[in-house]
């Protein structure tokens, strides 16, 4: 570039930093996605590694989501602050030494405390955002965000797979290893490309917001994976909720009187913003239902009268269609967004996750029907995940963009939490006495619930496009 004006020099080196940002704003919210989720292929074998029960085990699972839920508002309301790039520094050197803790020979306990500092790598979903949004030219910023949403969903499908292979292959420790090594990584992309955040931008935590919240997120979570609570104390489960209910609401007062809010909740009321988050949430219900319906349906032994008795990896293998029409979806998502809008696309999307609900119900004697209703299901996910941030930032400040995708990072939480529930719930119904395994009409009546939850979903994304045709059009 001798002999070039500084200026067209400065062009050049700012076009080469935005071509290197979006690979690493999408491989950091892959890696997070993907290390979150690598606790549910091993619940099995944690508890032989570790000798504890399967309900000690699942909590592998449970507490990075509980983790993530809770450091996700935090997350956001400091990477709207001048600090943005030394938070996602912390955060990663955080989930590097939870995932260092996975790996070492440590008691069962260790290995919780490793899987929560994991979890808490979730939160960083809305800061890619907010870099992509403060950094990238608009239609770019568009265009990755929303694929930055998808990836944060398909993350599950690389994780799922590449666990179980790697614990077959070297057992857990040897699953938990790669978590490390790509958080690792994932570290040093962020510390070579994550840029400063905007001069003028100022952030405070509302610690008693963030604490009030953290206990009732902990209390929703619990009650929506301890499903043995449920069938045996029922009191005490109702009890919890209603104090997790009124904590909630506690939480929304003190937001709504603090100087400095850990979430806008008045940005929140604005009626896109809420139709999106119930969206997102009875959405989330439904997509993660058919998730867990599908891959447990997978793993169940022939002995039960259906099922195809696959392994952890084999099993993981059926989540590719997720994943890689999830990413197809993603992609062709920004082009269909020029002429359908976002709420329309939120309800489509639906529809077609529950087109996935209703082809699991109708067939699945064949493995290929599953790999279809999986592929159809990802689908879904990945146009609802890319449409989603466009309702929101639609009527969002730049300065809020990780404030209020974390919000509804932490509705999607809620709601991926009871979808599980709501189907081991259904399935535990439907297992006769004595049995281990439920029959195969309780698959059924599972799918109808999904159905259900995707209609309504349907219909709250299609009174959000009512909303914004009025208003474009009065």
């Amino acid at each position: 570039m001798t002999g070039q004006p500084v200026g067209v020099k400065a062009f050049l080196v700012a076009r080469s930093e935005a071509r290197l940002l979006v690979p690493a704003l999408m491989f950091i919210a892959l890696v997070v996605a993907a290390v979150a989720s690598l606790g549910a292929p091993l619940i099995t074998s944690v508890a032989t590694s570790f000798h504890v029960s399967l309900g000690s085990a699942q909590w592998t699972l449970t507490i990075p989501l509980l983790s993530g839920a809770v450091a996700t508002p935090v997350l956001g309301r400091l990477g709207a602050g001048p600090h943005r790039r030394a938070t996602i520094l912390v955060t990663l050197a955080v989930v590097v030494a939870g995932s260092a803790l996975t790996v070492l020979p440590l008691p069962f306990a260790w290995l919780l405390v490793g899987r929560a500092a994991q979890g808490v790598g979730l939160g960083l979903t809305a800061l890619m955002m907010g870099v992509a949004r403060d950094h990238l030219p608009e239609a770019r910023g568009a265009a990755t965000i929303s694929l930055i949403s998808v990836v944060s969903i398909i993350g599950v499908g690389v994780g799922y797979p590449l666990a179980g292979l790697l614990a077959e292959l070297g057992g857990v420790r040897a699953a938990y290893g790669f978590g490390l090594v790509v958080t690792a990584v994932a570290f040093l992309t962020a510390w070579r490309s994550m840029p400063e955040a905007p001069a003028g931008r100022s952030a405070h935590v509302d610690v008693a917001g963030a604490v009030v919240l953290a206990v009732a997120l902990l209390l929703v979570l619990s009650l929506a994976g301890e499903r043995n609570l449920w069938s045996r104390h029922l009191a005490v489960a109702a009890g919890l909720a209603v104090v997790a209910v009124v904590l909630l609401g506690v939480w929304a007062v003190i937001e709504l009187r603090s100087k400095a809010p850990l979430v806008d909740v008045r940005a929140v009321r604005h009626p896109a913003v809420a139709g999106a988050n119930i969206a997102m949430f009875v959405g989330g219900i439904g997509m993660y239902l058919l998730l867990t319906l599908i891959t447990r349906y997978a793993q169940t032994p022939h002995g039960a009268g259906y099922g195809f008795g696959l392994t952890t990896f084999v099993a993981g293998l059926v989540l590719i269609p997720f994943s890689v029409l999830g990413f197809v979806a993603g992609k062709l998502t920004p082009r269909v967004r020029t002429r359908i809008a976002d709420p329309l696309l939120l309800a489509g999307s639906a529809v077609v996750v529950g087109g996935g609900f209703a082809l699991f119900a109708a067939a699945r004697s064949d493995l290929a029907e599953l790999f279809a209703a999986m592929g159809v299901l990802g689908f879904g996910v990945g146009g609802f995940s890319a449409a989603m941030p466009g309702v929101i930032l639609a009527v969002t400040p730049k300065s809020e963009t990780s404030s209020a995708m974390s919000f509804n990072y932490v509705v999607r939480s809620v709601g991926y939490a009871l979808g599980s529930a709501i189907g081991g719930l259904i399935l535990a119904a439907g297992s006769g006495p004595g049995r281990l395994f439920p029959d195969d009409s309780a698959y059924t009546t599972a799918a109808l619930v999904g159905i259900g939850a995707m209609a309504i979903t349907t219909l709250t994304s299609l009174a959000l496009a009512r909303r914004r045709s009025s208003e474009t059009n009065p």
